[in-house]
């Protein structure tokens, strides 16, 4: 009897600390907004009740930089990542830092993914114009990247954001250059753009301030749901510029916390349709053949891939450092 009461006591001591156990812990380095990390969070918390999710946000400069930083510690602070620059994932896949795992949804997703697993996209981005109704007639302002770089009467009067710090910035920039050349950028510059936030711009679009900007379609949907904003998306006419932001798994030797097992979990329910509608309450494009809906105020994906203007991710990658240098000396130095 004693010796079988000594077994109880330890089982039930094991079954206790197990209980009171740490969660299997996921960190998630993205550039999503916070408030849609804030509703992606709630969710995973819910549907994954015995794992941890976090999200760390930043833009996708930031984090690149904090990885380039963590590197040299050879482990880092994030398990997964979910930033903006497709080319980003052809760097980490190419210096092994990538967890490959074939997705049972792969079947499903209507844009271009790593065959071997090591990438995904998981959103889509779209880089349009934006303007104010309200203050200038549509017909009166640039319906193309081109004319916004162009008309001289778009001068000092256009906003865009930093690419030395946006990766979705960057990849604008690079599509522009290989479509129009390196005189893009120096046509931006004698029209004295403007270079801040997206939040910044959307603010003086508002005040007349700016007749167009160079935006993520997503703030100015977000604007027109949340404040009821007359702020309206112009699509260009030489095409959206289309970023299918990637979502990747770290290696367990490099990763934060070793749980790539988890992570394939979390992979499939983001690329799962029930996955992607959150993506698309979050007001950006869903990546499925069959999307579960479409974001708020915007139009259908399948037009906006049709017309899209092409970007060589490769490319992009590539002359990231060379595409950043003359856009400070072309674009900022020239004002």
């Amino acid at each position: 009897m004693k010796k079988f009461m000594m077994i109880l006591i330890a089982l039930m001591v094991l079954v206790s600390a197990s209980y009171g156990a740490d969660k299997p812990k996921i960190t998630i380095y993205t550039s999503m907004y916070e408030d849609v990390i804030e509703a992606m969070t709630e969710v995973l918390h819910e549907k994954f009740p015995n794992y941890d999710v976090e999200f760390f946000y930043g833009g996708t400069g930031t984090l690149q930089a904090k990885i380039a930083a963590e590197r040299d510690t050879k482990k880092l602070g994030c398990d997964m990542l979910m930033v903006a620059d497709p080319s980003y994932s052809l760097e980490l896949k190419e210096l092994g830092l990538l967890h490959p795992y074939i997705t049972k949804e792969a079947k499903n997703i209507a844009l271009e993914y790593d065959p071997e697993g090591y990438w995904y996209p998981v959103r889509n981005l779209n880089m349009v114009l934006a303007y104010n109704p309200e203050k200038y007639k549509k017909e009166e302002l640039p319906q193309s990247f081109k004319d916004f770089a162009y008309d001289e009467n778009m001068k000092g009067v256009i906003s865009m954001s930093n690419p030395l710090t946006s990766g979705t910035a960057l990849i604008a920039i690079s599509a522009l250059k290989n479509k129009y050349g390196y005189e893009y950028f120096d046509k931006l510059g004698a029209n004295r753009v403007m270079i801040e936030s997206g939040s910044v711009a959307l603010t003086k679009l508002e005040t007349g301030e700016c007749k167009v900007i160079m935006i993520l379609e997503e703030s100015v949907l977000k604007k027109r749901e949340e404040e009821d904003s007359e702020l309206s998306v112009i699509y260009p006419t030489d095409g959206v510029i289309c970023v299918p932001s990637p979502i990747m798994t770290i290696k367990d030797e490099w990763s934060a916390h070793g749980n790539s097992k988890i992570c394939e979990e979390l992979t499939d329910w983001f690329l799962s349709p029930e996955g992607q509608s959150y993506i698309v309450k979050g007001w950006m494009h869903s990546v499925l053949k069959n999307p579960p809906a479409i974001p708020y105020d915007s139009i259908q994906s399948s037009e906006i891939f049709k017309e899209a203007m092409p970007v060589d991710w490769a490319k992009c990658l590539s002359e990231r450092t060379e595409l950043r240098m003359n856009f400070e000396e072309r674009v900022k130095s020239a004002k």
